[in-house]
This record gives structure tokens, C-alpha cells and sequence, in this order.
């Protein structure tokens, strides 16, 4: 009799070994995906030219005062074009105008409280972006 509970007992740790084994590839896997997904198509780490996405600031947000800036180190704000659009997508007509070369006054104050979708598209670098700011 005590041979049988011994038997299984070796047996269950068997089974939780390979278990944890499984699990930790499975937990491998599921990160490589997840790197995989998080790279884009054709990723290029070595690029010269930088994102400007990443240089585009709205200001200030929220927005209590009458304009809304919108500035762009790496874009030419004369060859922007920029939409607006409230929360669900609807595009709304707006008075803009271009400061300098690299910024872009909107006039919000006629709008009403809430959130907005200000989406920039440059034809010349192909950059389209979407930036929301918060109207109060």
C-alpha cells in the first residue's frame, strides 16, 4: 500500500515539474509575442530622421484661455493642414493661424467644455498625428 502512495506521489511531482516547465515557455512565448507586436512592421533602428510626432506640443492643456497653441519643431506650419473634431469624430470648422514657422494658434473660445481631437497631416514628410487637449 505504501508503495502505491510513493508511486503516486513521484508521479505528481513529475507531472508539476513538467507543468512549471510549460508554464515558463508558455510565459516565454507570450513576452516574444508581445515584443512583436509592440515593434513596428518595418522597424528601423537607425534612422537620421526623428519622429515629429514626438516634437508636436499642444498647449496649454487643459485649455482654459481663448487659443490654443499647437507647436511643431520638425514640421513647416505652413504646409500643416489641421482638422478639428470633437470626441466623436465629427469635424468642426476653426479659425487658425500660423505664428511662425513652427507654431499654430487655434482660437477655441467659442467651443464648448470637453474633449478634442486636433489631427495634423504634412504632406511633404507623409507625418499624420492625432493630439487631444481638454477644453474647460
Amino acid at each position: 500500500m505504501e508503495s502505491i502512495w510513493q508511486y503516486g506521489l513521484e508521479l505528481l511531482e513529475w507531472i508539476l515539474r513538467k507543468f512549471d516547465l510549460v508554464m515558463r515557455l508558455l510565459n516565454i512565448t507570450i513576452v516574444i509575442i508581445l515584443i512583436a507586436l509592440a515593434l513596428p512592421a518595418k522597424a528601423q533602428f537607425a534612422r537620421e530622421t526623428s519622429d515629429p510626432g514626438k516634437t508636436i506640443s499642444v498647449y496649454p492643456n487643459p485649455a482654459i484661455d481663448d487659443y490654443v497653441f499647437i507647436k511643431m519643431d520638425d514640421l513647416d506650419a505652413h504646409q500643416v493642414k489641421l482638422t478639428l473634431h470633437n470626441i466623436i469624430g465629427n469635424e468642426i470648422r476653426i479659425e487658425t493661424e500660423v505664428v511662425d514657422q513652427h507654431e499654430i494658434r487655434m482660437r477655441i473660445k467659442d467651443l464648448a467644455a470637453g474633449y478634442y481631437l486636433i489631427a495634423l497631416r504634412d504632406e511633404g514628410s507623409k507625418f499624420k498625428g492625432t493630439f487631444k487637449f481638454l477644453k474647460r
